[in-house]
C-alpha cells in the first residue's frame, strides 16, 4: 500500500480544483490556457494542504523511533526499516510487518514536495502574471498580445528584481560574498514567503472573525431577508450602470462600424469586435449602418480599435455578470420570503410562491415540502448556530496559537500541545486527523477571502461560470503565494519548524525544501515570529466592523445594521422584490393559462 495516502489525495484534490473552475469559470467559452493555468495553480496549492498531515505524521514517527534504540522480543511488534523511517506496527503471523497505509517514501515526498512548490512558484511569479496582461490586451493576434503583454509586465518583473538583488546584496555582506546556489534558493524563498505572509496574516484575520459570524447570523431570517435586500438595492445600481456602460461603447462601436467601409484593410479588425458585441445590438447596428453612412467619419486607427476591442470585452463581461447575479439575488430574496411565510404558517408544509421554478424528481421524492419545511423553519437555525460556535472555538484556538507559538518553554500553542500529546501516545492517525482539521480550517478562512474580497471591477470571483480570465488568474497567483507561507506557518505553530522551536529534531520534508531561514535571521528570528501576532488587532477591527465604515464612509455601501443608509437601501430593495414578484407572477399566470389551453385543445 506504499503511496497509496498520496494517490487518493492526488485524485481527490484533483476533482475538487475541477469543480471549483468549473463553478466560477466557463469551461466552454473562456480560453483552454487560462483555464489550464487556473486549475493547475488551484491543483497544487489545495495539494500542498492536503499532503502536509502526512508529511508532519510521517516525521513525528522518525523523531520517536532515533531517540531511543529498540530491542523487540514480542511477538505482537517488529521495526520495519525503509527510506531511513522506522515504524513499530502491530503484526500476525509472526514475522509479516505491514506498511500502513498512509505511509509515504521518504524520498518520494521529497521529489513531490520540489515538484509542487517550484511549479506553484514559476506559475505565481512569471506565467500567469504574462497569462493575465495577454488574457486582457485587446490586441487581434498572438503576436500583438505577447508584445502587449511583455510591455506590461516589463515594471512588474523589474520591481521584484530589484528586491531580489537588494537582498542579495546584504546577504553576499553578511556571509563575505560566499554565496552557493542553495543559499539564492534560500533568499528567493524567503523574499517570497515574506511576500505571502504580510498578504496571509490580513486575510486569516478577516477570516477567523467573518467566517463563523456569518454562519450565525444566517440563522437569523430576519437578517438574512433584510441583507438581501440590501444587496439587491446595490445590484439594480450597478446593474444600471453596467447597462449604461454599454450602451455607451455600443455607441462607439457603431461609429466606428459605420466610418470603416467594407474594403478598409481595418475592416476584418472591425468584424472581430461586431463578434463580441450581444445580438441585439449587432442586429441594430446592421439596420442603421447605411443611414450612419450619410456622415462619416475618419477612419480610425489600428490602436484605437485595440483599446475597444479590450472595452468591449470588458462592458459584455460585466454585463453579463450583472444580469446572472441580478436573477440569483431575485431567487434568494423569494426563497426567504417564502421562508417567513412558511415559518408563520400553522402547516408544516413549504409553500412556494412561483412552484413552476420547484419541479423535479428531487423535490417530489426525497426533498418534499414538508422536509424542506422541517429543514428551513426547525433545523436549519439550530445548526447554523452550533457550527458557529465549534468554528468560533476553532478561531480563538488559531488567534491564540498565533500570539504564543514562539514560547516553547512553556508550550503556550493549543495546537503544540496536542500534536505532543498524541506524540505521547504514538497516536499517528489522531495527529493527522489534528493537523488536517487545522490547517484546512486556516485554508478556508484564508482562502475563503480571496473569494469573497473585491477590487473595483478588476479583480472579482463571480460564481455561475461569471468570472472573468483575468479574475480567476489573480487568484490562482494569490493562492501560489499564500499557501507556501500558510503552512510555514502552521508548521510553526505545531512547533515543527526548528526555526520557531530551537529544538534538534528531524524536519518535514517540506521544511528542508524551504531551506533554512536562519540565512536571514532578521526575517527568521523577527518577522515570521511577532508579525502574525497582528492577527488579533485584525480579528478585533473585523468584529467591530471597521473595515466597513470606512468604505461606507468613502461611499463604497456596506451593510451595517445601525446605518441610516443601509435601512434606506434595505427599503428600497424591499419595494423592487414586490415590482419584481408581481412581474414574475403575471409571467408564470400566463404560463399556467397557456397550458390549460394546450390541455383541452
Amino acid at each position: 500500500m506504499s503511496g497509496a495516502a498520496l494517490a487518493v489525495v492526488v485524485v481527490v484534490v484533483f476533482f475538487l480544483a475541477l469543480y471549483l473552475l468549473q463553478r466560477y469559470g466557463d469551461l466552454w467559452k473562456q480560453q483552454r490556457l487560462v483555464l489550464f493555468g487556473t486549475l493547475l495553480s488551484w491543483y497544487l496549492c489545495f495539494l500542498i494542504v492536503f499532503i502536509l498531515p502526512l508529511d508532519v505524521s510521517m516525521v513525528l514517527d522518525i523523531n520517536f523511533f532515533i531517540s531511543v534504540t529498540l530491542f523487540l522480543e514480542s511477538d505482537f511488534y517488529c521495526a520495519f526499516f525503509s527510506n531511513s523511517l522506522i515504524f513499530c506496527v502491530h503484526f500476525s503471523p509472526p514475522g509479516k510487518c505491514e506498511e500502513p497505509w498512509t505511509y509515504i517514501p521518504n524520498e518520494t515526498l521529497r521529489v513531490f514536495w520540489r515538484v509542487v512548490y517550484w511549479t506553484s512558484q514559476f506559475l505565481t511569479w512569471l506565467l500567469l502574471p504574462f497569462m493575465q496582461s495577454y488574457a486582457r490586451s485587446g490586441a487581434f493576434s498572438v503576436v500583438g498580445k505577447i508584445k502587449t503583454a511583455l510591455i506590461e509586465n516589463a515594471l512588474y518583473y523589474g520591481t521584484y528584481l530589484l528586491i531580489f538583488i537588494a537582498l542579495l546584496i546584504y546577504v553576499a555582506v553578511q556571509l563575505k560574498w560566499k554565496l552557493t546556489w542553495a543559499d539564492l534558493q534560500t533568499i528567493g524563498i524567503t523574499a517570497a514567503n515574506t511576500w505571502g505572509l504580510f498578504l496571509l496574516v490580513l486575510l486569516l484575520g478577516y477570516g477567523l472573525v467573518e467566517i463563523p459570524r456569518s454562519y450565525w447570523l444566517s440563522s437569523s431570517h430576519d437578517y438574512m431577508l433584510s441583507k438581501s435586500y440590501f444587496k439587491v438595492a446595490k445590484m439594480a445600481n450597478e446593474k444600471a450602470e453596467a447597462d449604461e456602460k454599454l450602451a455607451d461603447v455600443m455607441e462607439e462601436v457603431a461609429g466606428i462600424h459605420a466610418s470603416v467601409r467594407q474594403n478598409h484593410f481595418l475592416r476584418k479588425y472591425v468584424d472581430i469586435i461586431l463578434t463580441k458585441c450581444p445580438t441585439k445590438y449587432q442586429e441594430e447596428m446592421g439596420i442603421n449602418v447605411e443611414i450612419s453612412r450619410v456622415d462619416q467619419n475618419a477612419p480610425p486607427t489600428k490602436r484605437v480599435l485595440v483599446k475597444l476591442h479590450e472595452k468591449v470585452v470588458s462592458a459584455v463581461q460585466r454585463h453579463n455578470q450583472t444580469q446572472v447575479q441580478w436573477f440569483i439575488l431575485l431567487e434568494q430574496a423569494f426563497h426567504l420570503e417564502d421562508v417567513a411565510k412558511s415559518r408563520n404558517s400553522s402547516l408544516r408544509h413549504f409553500t412556494h410562491s412561483f412552484p413552476l421554478a420547484h419541479r423535479g424528481w428531487i423535490r417530489r421524492f426525497i426533498y418534499t415540502p414538508t422536509v424542506e419545511w422541517f429543514w428551513e423553519c426547525v433545523l436549519r437555525q439550530g445548526l447554523c448556530r452550533l457550527l458557529a460556535v465549534l468554528l468560533c472555538l476553532l478561531s480563538a484556538a488559531v488567534i491564540w496559537s498565533e500570539c504564543t507559538f514562539f514560547s516553547t518553554h512553556p508550550v503556550l500553542s493549543l495546537f503544540a500541545v496536542f500534536i505532543q500529546l498524541a506524540e505521547k501516545w504514538y497516536n499517528y492517525h489522531c495527529i493527522e486527523m489534528v493537523c488536517f482539521v487545522v490547517i484546512l480550517f486556516m485554508c478556508v478562512c484564508v482562502y475563503s477571502t480571496v473569494f469573497r474580497i473585491r477590487f473595483f471591477n478588476y479583480y472579482y470571483l463571480v460564481p455561475h461560470h461569471q468570472t472573468d480570465a483575468y479574475s480567476l488568474l489573480f487568484s490562482g497567483m494569490l493562492f501560489c503565494r499564500l499557501t507556501p507561507p500558510l503552512c510555514l506557518n502552521f508548521l510553526g505553530m505545531i512547533h515543527m519548524d526548528s526555526a520557531i522551536s530551537h529544538k534538534d529534531r528531524v524536519q518535514t520534508s517540506y521544511t528542508s525544501i524551504m531551506g533554512s531561514m536562519q540565512l536571514l535571521s532578521f526575517i527568521s528570528d523577527g518577522f515570521y515570529i511577532y508579525y502574525p501576532m497582528l492577527v488579533l488587532l485584525l480579528c478585533f477591527a473585523t468584529y467591530c466592523n471597521l473595515g466597513s465604515r470606512c468604505l461606507n464612509l468613502l461611499g463604497f455601501h456596506q451593510y451595517i445594521t445601525d446605518d441610516d443608509l443601509t435601512s434606506d437601501l434595505v427599503d428600497e430593495g424591499r419595494e423592487l422584490i414586490k415590482r419584481e414578484r408581481r412581474k414574475r407572477q403575471r409571467a408564470e399566470d400566463g404560463e399556467n393559462r397557456r397550458w390549460v389551453d394546450i390541455f383541452f385543445l
